[in-house]
C-alpha cells in the first residue's frame, strides 16, 4: 500500500476532493454540460471522462458519476 502510494496509484474516493474536481470540470465544460441537460446522455461519460483526467485517472468512477448527477440535477430543478 505504501508503494501504491507513493507511486500515485492509489483510487481517490474522498468526495470533497472529487467534488471541487467535478465542479471545475462542470465550469470548463459548458457545452457538455448543455448537452446533458438537453438530453444527451452520453455527454455524462465525457464528463466523467474528463474528472478522471484531470485526476490522472485515479477518481472512483462511480463517486463521480453520482456527484456528476447530483450537480447536474441541481442545474435542472434549479
Amino acid at each position: 500500500m505504501i508503494i501504491a502510494e507513493d507511486q500515485g496509484l492509489t483510487q481517490i474516493s474522498d468526495v470533497g476532493f472529487l467534488d471541487a474536481a467535478v465542479t471545475e470540470v462542470l465550469q470548463r465544460n459548458h457545452q457538455a454540460v448543455q448537452d446533458f441537460l438537453g438530453g444527451k446522455e452520453t455527454a455524462i461519460k465525457f464528463l466523467i471522462g474528463q474528472v478522471m483526467k484531470e485526476t490522472r485517472g485515479r477518481a472512483n468512477p462511480a463517486i463521480i458519476n453520482r456527484i456528476l448527477l447530483e450537480n447536474l440535477g441541481t442545474k435542472v430543478n434549479g
